[in-house]
């Protein structure tokens, strides 16, 4: 497997066409081990000791999809562990609407920033993630995603999760019939804002 030198080419690439959108894309989110190098020495760090900027795209399939042990996750442990100082982005939208707002967000910035964007390949199929032509057409990300099925003055208890896993709760919250229960989608990991946290609280 040659995902270091493959990564690489596209990271020098984003650094060549620094208006591109630019993308790597693991078949599985834990094949990125191989190219792990690259993205210690350079993606997450070479702002810092070089000045270069670039805007490159990770697309790694994260979760626990029953391929076996070496296809299962993306490590997001990890990117967040050598996330500082605004280095790195890294998202887990849950909606089509997100994840195209994301990366059209990733190209008019003004800035570039590596972005890591976990998606599990079960959301690909399932019936519930989907997004209006309207939701496509107008917006933009959002950091936070609340719940609009929970009246406010019904609300007893607020879950904050990330990924396909809201959607695991969204079933168990229906099965049950519970109607005071919220759950709130945190769809950028990092840089995480307290603040918009709060106020979205």
């Amino acid at each position: 497997l040659s995902e270091a030198s493959v990564l690489g080419f596209e990271y020098g690439y984003s650094l060549d066409c620094p208006d591109g959108l630019v993308i790597w894309e693991a078949q599985f989110g834990d094949f990125w081990n191989c190219a792990q190098v690259i993205v210690d020495q350079f993606i997450a760090s070479a702002e810092d000791k070089w000045n270069r900027l670039s805007g490159l795209v990770m697309l790694l399939p994260h979760g626990f999809e029953g391929q076996g042990p070496e296809h299962c996750s993306a490590r997001v442990e990890r990117f967040l562990a050598m996330a500082a100082e605004h280095n790195i982005q890294v998202c887990q939208p849950t909606t089509p609407a997100q994840y195209f707002h994301l990366l059209r967000r990733q190209v008019i910035r003004k800035w570039r920033k590596p972005l890591v964007i976990l998606s599990p390949k079960s959301l690909l199929r399932h019936p519930k993630v989907i997004s209006s032509i309207d939701e496509l057409a107008h917006g933009s990300f959002q950091k936070i995603l609340g719940d609009e099925n929970v009246a406010l003055d019904r609300c007893k208890r607020l879950i904050l999760c990330s990924g396909k896993i809201y959607y695991d709760l969204a079933d168990e919250r229906e099965s049950r019939s519970l109607s005071d229960v919220a759950i709130m989608r945190v769809e950028q990991l990092y840089p995480l804002s307290i603040e918009e946290i709060s106020t979205a609280i």
